[in-house]
């Protein structure tokens, strides 16, 4: 480990690909195999290379024909080989032989670990750059069960060579972070790109378990990858677990809901019930293969400076309690947001959404960084299959409902606006509660945290006792006791 000085700092800098790899060797107790498929041994070779190998690696193999994969671990039900489910069949396996073969009277101290990834790297006509699956099972105490490191990239060089490099420098990171940065899982993150630019590859799903990692919440981990520029979005299920952006986009209808959520109110459910039931109603909406989604963006995350993680796991917390699947993103422009499902998706797409969300969209300062400005992002937004459903706003002087009918827009976007309203794109949402306009996630917030009375009344049924149960948005009974 090198050290550098810039100004008055000491900057210390990352290992090199070799020193990881030769710490590893050297390390007595940590032994294992190393099982690569669809772009050769790239990962086991910096260890052959660095020296003292013979005590680490046990077997190193690449079971690149499909019928030998197969035979090893199995055929999916998808009869596809770059996924999850043979990532983890590939550790688990290569784990069970270890232990097997090797006698645990003679290997006492031994740590076992099993390094797998199964790629596929860009193809001949470079259309399309190549993802893969990567992924690690090891032991930290030989008394204690296996913990696992599961991860999935997507490659961003336009060479099958450079990406090959790439994968084993990340796959050396991989092991040596699981052995020697795995008591502080954010720097471990960052450890990845160790030796590597993000313009090299992408990590865009991450999940942690096993017994040293109980405490590590995976939620966290899918807003570290945003947060630090490892991706654009991440995605997470009811259950908390990450879930894989493209898989769980590809070919779907998709629906979003953007908002804070800080909690979610009777409007923002009230959006939902409509919106799902005008989407659904559309012929080409297929229900069955539809995606519902509630997005939180990272500037929304951090609107009032850093991000607070307590704050984000309550909102994250609410949501998958009331079963819904959650995009993190830095999408902040909703153009982006569009383009990111177009890659995955060319069936219609519907985005829930209040009127001060429309009127921002019609606002030219968001385009200033775009060559063709507002009419280049409108081109990306509205020229895909796609319909905003829309919820009024009560104005809070004079009463008046606004819909798309009686929306005002700058005077420069009137005719630009009417074209996309008068062509379908817009669909107001009619039969609204009235009760709800006035319901805004910013007060039951403020409510909460001064120990108001009232709040309960604005959420959902059934949100305020999840809120109370689990002290979210810090809810304390003392505040309403005081009160």
């Amino acid at each position: 480990m090198s050290s550098v000085t810039k100004g008055d700092k000491n900057i210390v800098s990352a290992p090199s690909s070799k020193g990881k790899a030769l710490r590893i060797n050297l390390n007595n107790n940590i032994y294992g195999t190393f099982a690569e498929i669809g772009a050769g041994q790239e990962t086991v070779r910096h260890f052959f290379r660095a020296g003292g190998g013979s005590g680490t690696i046990a077997k190193a193999m690449s079971a690149y024909d499909k019928t030998f994969s197969d035979a090893i671990y199995g055929i999916e039900e998808d009869k596809r080989y770059v996924t999850e489910s043979r990532l983890k069949k590939m550790v688990t396996h290569e784990i069970h032989l270890m232990e097997d073969r090797l006698s645990r009277e003679k290997h006492k101290n031994t740590l076992f670990f099993s390094y797998a990834n199964t790629v596929a790297t860009i193809d001949f006509a470079k259309n399309f750059k190549g993802h893969g699956w990567i992924g690690i099972k090891f032991q930290l105490d030989p008394l204690e069960d296996y913990n696992e490191i599961i991860m999935h990239v997507r490659f961003k060089e336009n060479d099958a060579r450079l990406q090959q490099e790439t994968l084993g420098v990340l796959g050396v990171n991989l092991i040596y972070g699981a052995f020697y940065i795995h008591d502080s899982p954010k720097d471990l993150l960052k450890s990845f790109y160790d030796n590597l630019d993000k313009d090299q590859i992408e990590i865009d799903m991450i999940n942690f378990s096993g017994p040293r990692f109980a405490y590590v919440d995976n939620r966290l981990m899918s807003l570290q990858l945003v947060k630090n520029g490892m991706t654009n979005a991440v995605m997470f299920g009811p259950d908390g677990n990450n879930l894989l952006p493209a898989k769980q986009l590809y070919k779907k209808n998709i629906l979003t809901f953007r908002g804070s959520f800080r909690p979610v109110t009777k409007v923002n459910m009230d959006i939902y019930h409509k919106a799902t039931k005008l989407f659904y109603a559309e012929k080409k909406v297929d229900k069955e293969k539809t995606k519902i989604i509630f997005e939180i963006t990272l500037s929304n995350l951090s609107a009032e400076g850093e991000i607070n993680e307590r704050d984000f796991l309550d909102r994250a917390e609410l949501l998958c309690s009331l079963g819904q699947h959650v995009m993190i993103t830095d999408f902040s422009e909703y153009y982006k947001l569009v383009e990111f499902y177009s890659e995955f998706t060319k069936k219609r797409m519907g985005l829930g959404m209040g009127v001060y969300n429309l009127i921002q969209i019609f606002d030219e300062k968001y385009y200033r960084n775009l060559s063709g400005g507002i009419l280049e992002a409108f081109g990306k937004l509205f020229f895909k299959d796609l319909k905003i459903y829309l919820y009024p706003l009560k104005d809070v002087k004079t009463g008046e409902i606004i819909n798309s009918r009686t929306l005002k827009v700058h005077p420069r976007m009137k005719e630009l606006y009417k074209f996309f309203k008068y062509n379908g794109k817009v669909i107001d949402i009619e039969n609204y509660d009235p009760e709800t306009l006035e319901i805004f996630s910013r007060k039951v917030f403020q409510m909460i945290q001064n120990g108001e009375v009232g709040w309960e009344e604005m959420l959902p049924e059934g949100v305020s006792e999840i809120i109370k149960d689990q002290r979210l948005f810090g809810y304390s009974k003392r505040k309403f006791r005081k009160k």
